[in-house]
């Protein structure tokens, strides 16, 4: 029998993997809290922060195959420092942002390119890859649950900055926290696992890149995975962005949605770490159908119970448990599919998907509250694509395209 136990190097890239996730997925949960103050001191509508959050997301998802490719190819270490330093720029460049376009350069262009190198599809594959085939998904959601964490610490934190300073020197404190991830990357280094034993690995031939994504793109669970990815990154980005616009609407005040999202995040901890466990023992599929369809009552439940501050914190506590669970679970499949050897870039093209839903998430939810003055629309299709994220996990397998 192998040892299934987690080595050195691979405990040090967790630990560092966590950190990292926590700072860049932190700063990034917080972001839906400087809407109203940056809106109201510039006179803009919802849809102008809304509509930059949403090409973050975009340009993110867009170029998350690339620094996918990078990292497989130059190594997780590189690209996450680079990742960093570009992260703490759009922050600089966000806290003295006072035009749309500024926004957009800042917290659309920069942050984009900046999370797709600080966040869940380079740090998880770089875990995955170090990791036991039996331990990969307990190990990505242990990373995972760090960067819920993160959203934990980071949002009561950001908000005492606004409320102590204001929204823009809040946003330098945070970019001198960013800048920690540049030395932190350094801890990405342990080497990636190799079976011991293996007639698979040893008799069959190395696939190059270009073969891998032909691979890729007749294989059709794949992309059925990719468009349940799509509704998830909907309703996260929706309901992170939103919901504290859509209470304070409603008459509670930011404190409020400020303690909602840190119990997404406080939850999510235990979400997604259950979800990489669970992964490891049952069909991920149907973790995923389940993980969809609960969101979708939740979300139902929210809307019929009357609002008070108790039905807020016990959605965001629910929502927590289901938040990012997702992610260790659909990383998981894109590795049992494919192996290892291109993880970050089959699991950037997933991502992608992901992110074209945040996109409509963020920004439909703007469009939706300048032209109504709600957010009534964008509810209802949260519903809906709960609906549509159980049936596409249907034509969803693990079965190995190819092996590790």
């Amino acid at each position: 029998m192998s040892d299934t136990r987690f080595s050195k190097p691979l405990i040090y890239m967790l630990i560092g993997s966590a950190i990292i996730l926590a700072l860049s997925l932190g700063v990034r949960h917080a972001f839906g809290l400087y809407l109203v103050p940056m809106s109201d001191e510039f006179g803009w509508g919802h849809n102008v922060f809304s509509l930059a959050i949403a090409m973050q997301n975009l340009i993110w998802g867009a170029v998350q195959p690339v620094t996918g490719a990078f990292a497989d190819k130059y190594g997780s270490k590189i690209v996450v420092a680079v990742g960093g330093a570009l992260y703490t720029l759009g922050l600089l460049l966000m806290a003295v942002s006072s035009s749309g376009w500024m926004l957009n350069l800042s917290v659309g262009l920069i942050l984009g390119l900046a999370l797709s190198a600080t966040s869940f599809p380079v740090l998880l594959s770089a875990v995955g890859r170090a990791a036991h085939p039996e331990k990969r998904s307990l190990a990505m959601g242990i990373a995972s649950a760090a960067g819920s964490f993160g959203q934990f610490i980071m949002l009561p934190s950001t908000l005492l900055l606004l409320q102590s300073m204001g929204w823009s020197a809040a946003l330098v404190v945070s970019a001198i926290l960013i800048a920690l991830i540049i030395p932190l990357a350094w801890t990405l280094k342990a080497p990636a696992y190799t079976p011991l034993n293996s007639s698979i690995s040893a008799n069959m031939p190395a696939l190059s890149m270009k073969e891998i994504l032909l691979i890729a793109k007749n294989h059709k669970p794949f992309w059925f995975l990719s468009l349940g990815f799509f509704v998830c990154g909907f309703q996260v980005v929706f309901i992170g962005i939103h919901l504290p616009g859509y209470l304070i609407d409603h008459g509670f005040d930011a404190t409020t949605g400020t303690v909602f999202l840190a119990l997404v995040g406080l939850f999510n901890i235990v979400g997604t770490y259950t979800a990489g466990w669970l992964g490891g023992k049952y069909s991920k599929p149907y973790l995923l159908m389940g993980l969809y369809g609960l969101r979708g009552i939740a979300i139902i439940a929210f809307l019929l119970l009357p609002l008070s501050t108790w039905t807020i914190y016990a959605f965001g506590i629910i929502m927590g448990l289901l938040w990012l669970s997702t992610v260790p679970l659909t990383n998981g499949i894109v590795a049992n599919m494919f192996g290892i050897k291109y993880l970050s870039m089959l699991s950037g093209i997933v991502f992608f998907t992901h992110q074209v839903g945040s996109f409509f998430g963020g920004w439909l939810g703007g469009v939706n509250h300048d032209m109504t003055g709600n957010y009534n629309m964008v509810w209802v299709i949260s519903i809906l694509l709960s609906l549509l994220g159980i049936v596409v996990h249907f034509f969803v397998n693990e079965e190995h395209v190819v092996h590790d």
